[in-house]
């Protein structure tokens, strides 16, 4: 059989279909394979109907033959034991040389183990997150590869090519780092997303519950912020939401059930940051208030008998300052969000050995993806004047922007409080910024505490940093400190 395609393509649910497409868009032949065969079938009648260069496959065999060599091999299935199966069924068809690039939802640390394993087989393998849905799939989305460094010159302008642009022209892809950096970053940027959804659905449930604003009213708000700073892809589809009409005419927004999914990536977010010691809290209060969300029922019967401060509502002079005060309460808490996105993976390549490019990664996600937005611009420029950053808070126009907000900020948590509505990631987003800029937290007490119950030391504001102390506050517990101390 005459090998011809240059690149396959496993896995034609919607996603790998349309980036099928969007590489043949781009002058690139393609073979395609499913495990149900018959939807090899249905896409060249259907969405692929008229394109010569892309080849259907009936069997893994005729897959791989009908790829130019070194072959390159695009998995678009199930993350997990999906992508090993398919890894395992492929290899005895493929050669030294030839790569496998898994466009799954994988959690980093498979992207990893694949890598090493198929490193020792003479297979290039590529983790590569793929952000934008199936709009972005199609026309343009953020892809983050990482994994085996030699694979990347082999499928670089392919990726390139089909990747998102940002208005100057450069592409939403470019090398991530070695073995799953790729899937890393691209699991910070589903975290990010969840703090972003959280925080613009607890504005809306301000402007809702707390200043009694209409879907139309709020539409109206939305469409105006999302003319500045806070432009981006997730308040244009929120305006969106907020203006679509059901079959009578009214918000269809308000007739879905308020009970949220979540696909685990934002867990993993919130896993790694414990594991890391990092305080990623905005998104682990976003995925919490997903899962609280789940709790419909319960929270049914707990509303019966769980009281709350009066009526709910906000009451403040001026709702149009208080609309502007909400604003840019959301733009503060957003760049906490990112500045702890941007502390996990810093601590992460410090942990893993990876050197990110964290301006580069900003790059990649200005177009295509879910969380693009002119924002991201900012921290592009943040890590251009610093390669070194050590926190976007400490960036001169990150802490200017902060200052700027601190007083509105304030205003609407203490006033979401007051009336009872909850706003767990903006007020947790700025919790987080006092514990930051706060030269002395209660620690102190915490350390003591630990040393009296379980003899684990503490180091002393009079002594260097290192040495060690240990106080029998008892009279009777003796003057043996345990073995181990952690921060």
């Amino acid at each position: 059989m005459e090998a011809k395609a240059d690149i396959g393509l496993i896995g034609l649910a919607v996603m790998g279909q349309n980036l099928v497409l969007n590489m043949n868009d781009h002058g690139y032949s393609a073979a395609v394979y499913n495990r149900t065969v018959s939807k090899v079938d249905e896409f060249l009648a259907d969405a692929a109907k008229g394109r010569s260069t892309i080849y259907g496959a009936r069997s893994v065999e005729e897959f791989c033959a009908l790829l130019k060599r070194p072959r390159k091999i695009m998995l678009m299935v199930k993350a997990g034991a999906a992508v090993d199966e398919f890894i395992e069924t492929l290899l005895p068809h493929l050669a030294a040389g030839d790569v496998i690039i898994d466009g799954g939802n994988s959690h980093f640390p498979d992207s990893t183990r694949r890598t090493r394993y198929l490193a020792q087989k003479g297979i290039r393998f590529i983790g590569t997150g793929v952000s934008g849905g199936e709009e972005g799939a199609r026309h343009g989305p953020s892809i983050m590869p990482g994994g085996n460094p030699e694979a990347w010159p082999l499928v670089k302008d392919i990726l390139q090519a089909i990747a998102a642009k940002t208005a100057d022209g450069q592409p939403c892809c470019d090398w991530v780092g070695q073995e799953g950096a790729g899937h890393f970053v691209k699991m910070v940027h589903n975290g990010i997303e969840y703090g972003d959804m959280q925080l613009i659905c607890e504005a809306y449930h301000v402007m809702k519950q707390g200043l009694g604003l209409d879907a139309a009213r709020m539409h109206e708000v939305f469409a105006e912020w999302n003319k500045g700073e806070l432009d981006s892809y997730l308040i244009e589809i929120t305006r969106d939401i907020l203006a679509y009409k059901d079959a009578d005419g009214s918000p269809l927004v308000e007739r879905i059930l308020d009970t949220a999914g979540q696909k685990g990536t934002g867990k993993w977010t919130g896993i790694s940051s414990l594991e890391l010691g990092v305080p990623v809290t905005l998104i682990g209060e976003a995925v919490y208030a997903r899962c609280l969300s789940a709790m419909k029922e319960e929270r049914v019967e707990a509303a019966k008998v769980l009281a709350g401060p009066g009526s709910g509502k906000i009451s403040v002079p001026d709702a149009k300052a208080f609309l502007e005060d909400l604003r840019q309460a959301l733009l503060a808490s957003k760049i906490v969000s990112y500045a702890q996105g941007y502390m996990l993976m810093r601590e992460a390549a410090k942990e893993e050995g990876w050197n990110l490019n964290y301006g580069g990664i900003a790059l990649m996600w200005r177009g295509g993806c879910i969380i693009r937005s002119v924002f991201l611009g900012r921290i592009k420029e943040a890590f251009d004047r610093d390669p070194n950053l050590r926190n976007l808070l400490l960036d001169p126009y990150f802490w200017s922007v902060i200052e700027r907000c601190q007083g509105s900020w304030r205003r609407v948590v203490a006033k979401a409080v007051e009336a009872g509505i909850p706003v767990p990631a903006l007020s947790t987003a700025l919790g987080f910024y006092d514990g930051y800029r706060s030269e002395r937290l209660p620690a102190n007490l915490l350390q003591a505490q630990r040393d009296y119950f379980g003899a684990h030391s503490y180091e002393r504001t009079d002594a260097p940093r290192g040495k060690f102390f240990h106080t029998d506050w008892t009279g009777t517990g003796g003057k043996v400190a345990a073995g181990t101390y952690e921060v």
